[in-house]
């Protein structure tokens, strides 16, 4: 059974607020200052609407095949559901899934997003059985009424290109596929279609499951955002910048994971970006992802951590100008109406550490 989404957010007013997230301006923020060099503002904004026909709830259903790449001829069926979400104002889409695999249920997730410099779609799996991993993206994009995207993977150690079609996409029952190439794309073999047929045009979460973690319950919803960033990092610097922002969180994986469309009007200009966590039961800690709109080929690398005693510690590491060092993010003061976010950066392997981002939320009501 589904546990409410917020005691603080109706979900008429959550279902609503998924719906404008397409857009910034429906967010009171300036538009999106997003456009690489080789796309202008107007092709970039044909873009925004790629996936429009996905949006919403669908019942699915699944074709597999049983043994893929040993000349299997065998296949499965079995039902699903998937609900989709528009993330950084179109150019970014959340889908969320329940695939009822005849040797059991699970959950996983898609992250979509847009480069404007390449002119491609890159797409990301994360299986919610394996959560502390994000497969490898397939590129590509639409033609007319299909699309297809194209990546480097590995099956079992062995080194393949992976390919999605999607087909009759402005049809009533768009349908899926996926393929399989050990000859660098010489022949192909098809292992999984599914097909779609629409139970709801306006998005809402998929059942959350009873075992979920509740640590991340308080961020569902709509929030303001009161930002501060330190305006170079790790070079002794004092002067901090101030703006506003806002965030849409709703959550995924069965509970076991959240998403988050953030807006943040940077004296820069207007940034997008989507936060991804989700939780791994054996390690017994969060993973959280972030891709920035700026550069949304790449997905950074994760911090990871727990709660305790009311606060969360993620520690994970990065780069910063071509050198090592570690990011470390804190969630605390959290109330059902307000929370904190800080991050700080160390280069000295957490002996020290720098504040350089701190971030105030409160709940819309």
């Amino acid at each position: 059974m589904n546990r409410p989404l917020s005691s603080a957010l109706s979900r008429r007013d959550f279902i609503k607020a998924l719906t404008l997230a397409g857009g910034a301006a429906a967010l009171g923020l300036p538009g999106l200052a997003m456009a690489g060099p080789q796309s202008s503002a107007s092709a970039v904004s044909e873009h925004t609407r790629d996936w429009q026909w996905l949006v919403g709830n669908w019942n699915v259903w699944h074709r597999r095949l049983k043994e893929r790449l040993v000349g299997d001829t065998h296949w499965e069926e079995f039902a699903g559901k998937s609900a989709l979400w528009l993330a950084i104002g179109g150019l970014a889409t959340i889908d969320d899934n329940i695939v009822e695999l005849p040797q059991g249920t699970y959950r996983g997730l898609t992250l979509r997003a847009f480069d404007p410099g390449t002119g491609k779609w890159s797409i990301w799996w994360l299986d919610g059985r394996d959560p502390g991993h994000i497969d490898p993206p397939v590129l590509g994009g639409f033609d007319g009424n299909s699309g297809t995207f194209i990546g480097h993977d590995t099956f079992k150690g062995r080194p393949i290109l992976m390919r999605f079609r999607w087909l009759d996409i402005h049809g009533p029952q768009p349908w899926w596929e996926q393929a399989f190439s050990t000859d660098d794309g010489a022949s192909w073999e098809v292992n999984w279609r599914n097909y779609f047929t629409r139970t709801a045009a306006e998005p809402t979460p998929l059942a959350v499951l009873a075992d979920a973690p509740h640590d991340f319950d308080f961020l569902v919803g709509n929030w303001k955002v009161q930002h501060r960033r330190l305006r170079q990092r790790l070079v002794g610097s004092h002067a901090w910048d101030s703006f506003d922002g806002t965030l849409l969180n709703w959550p995924v994986l069965g509970g076991h994971g959240n998403v988050g469309d953030n807006v943040m009007a940077l004296p820069s200009g207007t940034v997008r970006g989507i936060g991804l966590r989700a939780y791994d039961p054996t390690a017994k800690q969060w993973l959280s992802w972030w891709l920035d709109g700026r550069t949304p080929s790449t997905i950074e690398p994760p911090v990871r951590g727990r709660f305790a005693d009311g606060v969360g510690t993620f520690i994970g590491n990065d780069t910063l100008d071509g050198r090592p060092i570690q990011t470390r993010v804190v969630w605390s003061r959290i109330t059902p109406r307000s929370a904190r976010w800080e991050q700080s950066c160390s280069s000295d392997g957490g002996a020290s550490w720098e504040l350089n981002w701190v971030s105030d939320f409160t709940r819309k009501a």
